[in-house]
């Protein structure tokens, strides 16, 4: 994605009912650093939200990264998966 996010942004995205999200689970296998990395180059967060978003995915096992219409979401997790992350779309 081009336009560049904030978690503010995604929380306003989410209050507002847009009813799907993409979810990022913790896994043994990627390195905090790249977490980072793929939250940046995907989705054009800034460093200090990206490494918030790595933070909570390594501490409580999962992190909302993204929230929308189902299938933009749906879109979210294949490119998740096409980087090696774990990801699965959830109802909020």
């Amino acid at each position: 994605m081009s336009d560049t996010h904030s978690l503010a942004d995604t929380e306003t995205r989410t209050s507002l009912g847009h009813g799907w999200s993409t979810t990022v689970w913790d896994d043994p296998v990627n390195l905090m650093p790249y977490v980072t990395y793929v939250f940046r180059q995907y989705f054009g967060y800034s460093r200090e939200d990206a490494e918030q978003l790595m933070l909570q995915v390594h501490t409580a096992g999962k992190a909302s990264v993204a929230s929308g219409d189902r299938e933009q979401q749906e879109r979210h997790v294949a490119a998740m998966h096409g980087y090696g992350l774990q990801a699965t779309v959830e109802r909020i």
